[in-house]
């Protein structure tokens, strides 16, 4: 007979840390526009590798991404503060700097033919069947990340790749065999879903009210920014055939067709035209700007006044992070490009955070409030109904159980197995989201004789993990950590 903590044992818990490439099309979630790190843009400095802020939120938005599948869409930044995503994302680029110290160490590189070889595998920049180069820079722009950057990225994800290749190991038989056997455990179970249709809430504003009143601090207006705004309308330069032949003899490598060949004048001449304006646009912006800052601006010239937060946002992201960065001492910002046109900004104030008030924040206590007491009337009629729940009978189920369960979505059974073949208790219960929670009781177990072909598979990701958390530590004590960051 195998006991319930054999049975039950944490076998495969198993997370890959390193993300090979780069999350394209996924979005991009950030915690908001605020001034982390050193004056060099650092978050933390690991060894000889600089961590930067851009490297910190893109792994905060990997994380934020694989949290939001497994809530399948209801996660949001409350949850992944409760979390503490942003420390786990930290946790994560100082592992990654950590590898890189290593592979540095032993002078490890990634040549640009290895580079080019991953790109050109990537299906997302497929086009027509092949790699599409065009593809490539548009889908980059579209998810605002740069050529640059990218490959950065990649070149160090395929240098820790390297790294850690270099101390795999083939799983010996006797591991492959303690997973026939794990993955040989079945349970039948008596089991009863419980939803939100077992509970009643309170939804009287006085509830919300009293749930508002002690989480305030959750429901704050963003920092705010008033501003006066001069604009620049595009205007013509009003270019003869002579300025448009000299500008293209100057500027000819800056036009060119799908393929990168230089276009003839006849061709761009269109684009030159295009140029010659926004010059003159961009010319006559710098001059409002000079008198802007000299109190001087003609008559003419209007000068709006407008309030923006990171919500409402009428310029880029690029110039709504410019505007964070102005303050009473240097309140001016020159003439940026929107558009066709150019706006010249001046802070006129900066209004911090305050508290919503409670009409203001009502749908958000809402939503937080019936997640919050979901999960825990739920919780309370689990813990009452969990010594005699009579419930569904189940045939035996596996740890890899993938047919789902009456009452439950096949991605909630998997989560729910997963718990149960966690746990090391024979009756219980087990959360699967906010709003429903499972009843279990294990009636009866045995081993079958079959296997999955995964074994081998599984005793190296598991190996391959022991051996990470090792170096790891190894790592820690060769090299300096800083962070830069309070709280992480």
């Amino acid at each position: 007979m195998i006991t319930w903590m054999q049975r039950h044992r944490k076998y495969l818990v198993i997370t890959i840390w390193i993300s090979t490439f780069a999350f394209i099309g996924a979005g991009f979630v950030g915690w908001g526009q605020y001034s982390y790190g050193d004056k060099a843009g650092a978050v933390a400095k690991v060894g000889d590798i600089a961590i930067s802020q851009r490297e910190w939120q893109q792994a905060y938005s990997r994380l934020y991404g694989q949290y939001n599948q497994v809530f399948q869409g209801n996660f949001d930044e409350k949850q992944a503060e409760s979390f503490g995503l942003k420390q786990q994302a930290m946790r994560q680029v100082v592992e990654q700097g950590l590898i890189l110290n290593l592979a540095n160490s032993y002078n490890l590189k990634v040549t640009k033919e290895e580079l080019s070889k991953v790109i050109v595998a990537q299906d997302m920049f497929f086009e027509d069947g092949k790699f599409s180069k065009e593809l490539y820079v548009k889908l980059l722009k579209q998810n605002n990340l740069n050529v640059a950057d990218y490959e950065n990225d990649l070149r160090k994800s395929i240098l820790i790749q390297k790294v850690l290749s270099l101390f795999q190991s083939e799983p010996l038989p006797f591991e492959e065999k303690i997973f026939t056997t794990v993955n040989n455990i079945t349970d039948k179970i008596e089991y009863k879903v419980l939803n939100a249709n077992d509970i009643t809430l309170d939804l009287s504003d006085k509830a919300l009210k009293a749930f508002w009143e002690t989480h305030q601090q959750n429901y704050m207006h963003k920092p705010s920014f008033t501003l006066q705004v001069v604009t620049q309308e595009k205007i013509s330069a009003n270019a003869d055939a002579s300025a448009v032949q000299e500008h293209y003899k100057a500027n000819r490598t800056h036009y060119t067709d799908a393929e990168g060949k230089i276009l003839e004048l006849d061709a761009a001449r269109a684009l030159v035209i295009a140029s010659l304006d926004e010059k003159a646009t961009n010319k006559q912006a710098l001059r409002s700007y000079i008198a802007f800052k000299k109190g001087n601006l003609e008559s003419g010239i209007a000068v709006e006044t407008i309030t923006v937060d990171e919500d409402n946002n009428p310029f880029t992201a690029e110039i709504f992070t410019e505007i964070t960065a102005l303050n009473s001492t240097s309140p001016f910002m020159k003439p940026r490009k929107l558009s066709d046109k150019y706006v010249t900004i001046k802070l006129e104030q900066a209004n911090p955070a305050i508290v919503k008030s409670f009409d203001d924040a009502k749908s958000a206590v809402l939503v937080d409030y019936k997640r919050q007491q979901s999960a825990q009337k739920l919780q309370e009629l689990a813990n009452s109904s969990l010594k005699s729940f009579k419930g569904t009978q189940s045939n035996f189920i596996t740890s890899t159980q993938s047919t789902p369960l009456s009452g439950l979505s096949q991605d909630e059974t998997k989560l729910f197995v997963s718990k149960l073949f966690a746990s090391l208790q024979k009756r219980g219960s087990v959360a699967v989201s906010n709003n429903k929670l499972v009843l279990f009781n294990i009636t009866e177990q045995k081993l079958t004789d079959k296997t999955t072909g995964t074994e081998a598979a599984q005793a190296a990701r598991l190996k391959a993990s022991i051996f990470d958390a090792s170096l790891i530590k190894l790592l820690e004590t060769k090299f300096t950590i800083e962070s830069y960051v309070g709280g992480n």
